[in-house]
């Protein structure tokens, strides 16, 4: 089986969701520096499924304390309608042992704390996005086993 590419990677789709306009500039900065091209962004947490749904994001970066809708509540709507394997990293300055357990214990992926240091944020998004690439093949390769005419039950 092939590695996974540096292509696989920076062509992945990327949701940013947080409240304040400056940490999503932040982020997108970061993301094209890197070479990201499909970043889409959004201070509405409450636009969350409608954009999942329209851009299926391979990765969510979700700030958590947001007015309204904050990233708990994010989390219990995508965890609803999860389809396979779509990873969460939660971005939040409050780094309680109370929040992050919640946070991990509703589906998210990860969490970095802010401020943000620029290569922790990268290298984990980048193992992030590496774990959805091997997620697909391996959903590949299972589905090529069920399909008729694959495998060994294909010859029998």
């Amino acid at each position: 089986m092939p590695a996974i590419s540096d292509q696989d990677i920076l062509g992945s789709r990327l949701l940013i969701i947080d409240d304040e306009a400056a940490n999503i500039g932040l982020l997108e900065t970061l993301l094209a520096d890197e070479g990201f091209e499909q970043v889409l962004s959004t201070t509405d947490p409450s636009r969350c499924e409608a954009l999942v749904s329209a851009f299926q994001p391979d990765l969510i970066l979700l700030d958590l304390w947001m007015p309204e809708v904050d990233g708990f509540e994010v989390l219990a709507r995508l965890d609803q309608h999860q389809q396979g394997y779509l990873p969460v990293i939660v971005l939040t300055a409050d780094a309680s042992r109370r929040t992050r357990h919640r946070a991990l214990a509703l589906g998210a992926r990860d969490l970095l704390t802010k401020p943000l240091d620029a290569l922790d944020v990268m290298l984990r998004i980048w193992n992030q996005l590496e774990t959805v690439q091997l997620f697909r093949r391996l959903q590949r390769h299972v589905d090529g086993l069920d399909s008729p005419g694959a495998g060994l039950r294909g010859r029998l």
